[in-house]
């Protein structure tokens, strides 16, 4: 029998590979969704980078991790339909998306996931000078540069992934 996941440890594993400087952020498992972090520990939503992962629903399944910033949302129906070349796109659910990735909702992150799962980057999180992700779990987040995209080899920068957030 192997032995357990563990997320947060494989992510932290990563970053060190990857050789970016990093802080983790630990935060109260109750409050790891975005918006209560945000709140609760100070930091800005438009430097939040949610990790959401799509599916593509006609034919064979197709996954893709999508990063955009909190204060935007994902161009699901055009941009993303686009990249993985499918006709119709939607959320994965809680119950897939952790089965996919061994991840907890409201830690998901693009480190640890199957190789063989794009990720795509908007290039608004690329102007950013720190962007806070999932640690793989509830009891933290990541706060690090992000050029930590650049030397992740199946990351793609995407202009106009993600759509303003209508006021």
């Amino acid at each position: 029998m192997s032995p357990a996941r563990d997320p947060e440890h494989e992510t932290r594993a990563a970053l060190d590979r990857l050789g970016i400087p990093y802080e983790v952020v630990s935060c109260d498992p109750q409050f790891a969704d975005t918006g209560p972090f945000c709140e609760r520990y100070g930091y800005p939503p438009d430097h939040a980078g949610n990790t959401i992962v799509v599916v593509s629903k006609r034919g064979e399944r197709r996954y893709a991790a999508c990063v955009v910033t909190a204060t935007s949302r994902l161009d699901v129906n055009r941009a993303v339909r686009n990249l993985l070349g499918v006709s119709k796109v939607s959320f994965a659910s809680a119950e897939e998306m952790a089965e996919l990735t061994g991840m907890a909702a409201g830690g998901v992150t693009i480190f640890g996931l199957p190789q063989d799962v794009p990720i795509f980057v908007d290039d608004r999180v690329m102007a950013l000078d720190y962007v806070i992700l999932g640690t793989g779990g509830r009891n933290g987040k990541i706060k690090v540069s992000p050029e930590v995209f650049h030397r992740l080899p199946h990351a793609r920068i995407i202009q106009g992934l993600a759509l303003a957030r209508e006021a």
